[in-house]
């Protein structure tokens, strides 16, 4: 059995305890008596052929005012005694991408790394849903300006989404014949430089914004619909939507069905699926979120699930 779990992640000492998937992961790993380290992306190396990484002992509480001990750094080789769970937030970036090609060697070496780095690579967290054709909405990714304004004014009201980022940022609503569109779309394309996604408007976000997990192909039976602000269009809970911890439904448990299997089959262990009405908006693969929500509003333990899903 594997016993270290090695925590990539963004600053431990920023995160939000009592609402972060990761520290969930955390606490459950030291539950089950794994020792845990902690690091950023930019502790991995290589040397020569050997990937390792600078990581931090760890020690962690569930107390929102002290939520973790760190030791003193050290290097360590990664091998097969090691889970390691790769969970920076996007951008995924250049260095993200230099980041999953160094846990390809961890991975190599016998490490279990979670998700899959080529997966981490692969899966576009906004063009991912175009494998699931069926289940999409209406959607164009372009970095000309022509054919962005051609889709918002045949849909007449189109969001708007940088292909790299998180948590709402960067997202616009774009009706068509507003004098400012030129605009979005110079931010989000720097001059035709850089492809963005357009959406046609889904009015079902009304109902929510649903972040649907999936733990080794299995549905988690809730989900957590994120329910947009009086002020704002967007669901994202970073931007002032509401979360309403709901029971998933039979559309969902459908979606699900059909894309699990692919999701299995590129080593994606734990994935967030964002659903509007009955379409797939996003494949969330880097640090899906939701699971202390879930786990609050319904005794739910999702970390032990995937934990058990990893042992075995």
């Amino acid at each position: 059995m594997r016993r270290n779990l090695i925590m990539v992640m963004d600053d431990i000492a920023h995160i939000k305890p009592i609402k972060d998937t990761s520290f969930a992961f955390l606490l459950e790993a030291q539950r089950r008596g794994h020792s845990l380290a902690y690091a950023n992306p930019q502790a991995l190396s290589l040397v020569g052929a050997q990937a390792q990484i600078r990581v931090q002992p760890l020690t962690v509480a569930d107390d929102p005012n002290d939520w973790f001990s760190a030791g003193e750094a050290f290097e360590h080789v990664f091998g097969s005694d090691d889970v390691v769970m790769m969970r920076k937030d996007p951008p995924v970036d250049a260095d993200y991408i230099y980041a999953t090609l160094v846990l390809d060697r961890a991975q190599a070496q016998g490490a279990q790394v979670v998700n899959d780095p080529q997966a981490l690579r692969d899966f576009n967290e906004k063009l991912a849903i175009a494998q699931f054709g069926e289940w999409m909405p209406p959607t164009v990714v372009s970095a000309a300006h022509d054919a962005l304004k051609a889709f918002i004014d045949q849909h007449q009201t189109a969001v708007l989404k940088p292909l790299d980022g998180m948590g709402g940022r960067g997202i616009f609503l774009a009706r068509s014949g507003e004098a400012n569109i030129n605009a979005m779309l110079e931010t989000l394309t720097g001059g035709e430089r850089h492809m963005a996604m357009a959406q046609a408007f889904l009015p079902e976000i009304a109902a929510g914004d649903k972040r649907v997990l999936v733990v080794n192909g299995q549905i988690v039976p809730f989900m957590l619909a994120r329910i947009p602000g009086d002020s704002d269009f967007r669901g994202n809970l970073a931007q002032g939507g509401r979360g309403e911890a709901q029971p998933v439904s039979d559309i969902e448990r459908a979606l699900v069905a059909d894309v699990a299997p692919a999701l299995v089959d590129r080593g994606v262990v734990f994935a967030g699926l964002d659903v509007i009405g009955d379409r797939l908006t996003e494949v969330n693969v880097t640090s899906p979120t939701c699971v202390r929500e879930l786990d609050q509003a319904f005794g739910l333990n999702i970390a032990a699930q995937l934990f058990d899903a990893l042992e075995a």
